[in-house]
């Protein structure tokens, strides 16, 4: 699944990313009403998250940009506790209302609950691509006919690439979906990750999928 979350706090931003990551969810990110339009365009999420107070116009604005052109689940965030905005969220068709602050497992719990309404949610943990299938729940990898254990790491490095399959994704991307923000990655220890992936995965042959290194830029899942 992927998730658009939209916050001008970085810091909860951050927070949040990482916990949606940890789930094994897709996290695309933006600061602002206008980054999120684009960031919505190019990545066409599953779900959006967005908090009400954000630059360039409101939570409630870019809920009726979204919803004029899409469906997808929307959760609401906002700092305040008014029934107003809740009344005004609803009448927007947001899908549902979250007041900061939250634990992680709550925002997690709500995501869930949405996808499986929307009836996206079955395949949160799944993710395929010709030739293989990843299950970030389970740890394993199977390509054709065999079955390989991935570590947690390795999944949410795969799980970007899948989602992103036939595009270069940027080194800096990867890094902080795989370690998040904070995390201790660093571009050997991707690299060091993408050649076990390469193991795992094969070479490619009889159209299965590989990880190609795209010099100066990232890798692209082939």
């Amino acid at each position: 699944m992927k998730i658009l979350l939209v916050d001008d706090d970085l810091d909860m931003l951050a927070v949040t990313a990482f916990a949606l990551q940890q789930a094994g969810m897709l996290v695309v990110k933006a600061s602002n009403y206008n980054t999120a339009l684009q960031v919505f365009q190019s990545e066409r999420p599953d779900l959006a998250i967005l908090d009400i107070n954000i630059p360039g116009g409101s939570g409630f604005e870019l809920c009726q940009a979204l919803r004029r052109e899409s469906q997808l689940p929307i959760l609401m965030l906002t700092v305040r506790n008014e029934e107003a905005d809740l009344v005004r969220a609803l009448e927007l068709s947001a899908d549902d209302y979250l007041t900061k602050p939250f634990s992680p497992r709550t925002l997690i719990a709500r995501v869930r609950a949405l996808l499986r309404r929307a009836g996206t949610g079955s395949s949160t943990s799944t993710h395929e691509l010709a030739g293989f299938r990843l299950d970030s729940t389970s740890l394993e990898l199977t390509v054709g006919v065999q079955v390989h254990r991935v570590t947690p790491l390795e999944a949410r490095l795969l799980q970007l690439l899948i989602a992103q399959a036939g595009q270069t994704v940027a080194t800096e991307r990867l890094l902080t979906h795989v370690w998040g923000r904070r995390g201790g990655g660093d571009r050997q220890l991707l690299k060091q990750l993408v050649h076990r992936l390469r193991q795992k995965l094969g070479p490619g042959a009889a159209g299965l999928p590989h990880v190609e290194t795209v010099p100066g830029a990232g890798y692209r899942l082939i």
